[in-house]
């Protein structure tokens, strides 16, 4: 049985977009800010307020929601999982070790630049997942522009 994110949508996106609002809220106040290198390649992918981001580095895999049902459709569409290594919420970005690297720095640096375009999470998230639903998530417009700004190490 597959998970249908098409008719959860309606459901799970206002739980998604809190998520989101609270993950990206505690990296903001825990996260560490880019050094000047980091700043340029932010520039460099379009990412108009790079002194504001934060980064968290954690172990293992990307922190999963709590709520069940938001659990389940992050899993079961591809957004979450062993095989994750990074996730951009607003200015906040969470990388796992061991695979920061320059081009998943420069992927989710333009996400952020996609969240500045959209103005917030509540605007971003509602397009973002609709991308995924219409296209799946490796073919969605979000994540095709951000791969088309991976600067390689």
């Amino acid at each position: 049985m597959t998970f249908d994110l098409r008719s959860a949508l309606p459901f799970l996106l206002p739980k998604a977009i809190s998520w989101a609002q609270e993950r990206e809220k505690e990296i903001l106040n825990t996260g560490i800010p880019l050094t000047e290198y980091e700043i340029s390649l932010a520039k460099r992918v379009g990412v108009s307020e790079p002194e504001k981001v934060r980064i968290s580095i954690v172990h293992g895999q990307l922190p999963l929601p709590s709520d069940l049902a938001l659990r389940q459709a992050g899993l079961a569409t591809g957004l979450f999982g062993p095989h994750m290594a990074g996730i951009t919420l607003g200015h906040s970005i969470c990388i796992c070790r061991p695979h920061e690297s320059i081009r998943l720095l420069s992927h989710e640096l333009r996400h952020v630049h996609q969240y500045e375009q959209m103005g917030s999470i509540a605007a971003f998230l509602p397009v973002y997942l609709q991308q995924i639903v219409d296209y799946e998530y490796a073919n969605a417009p979000y994540e095709v522009d951000a791969r088309s700004h991976e600067i390689p190490a």
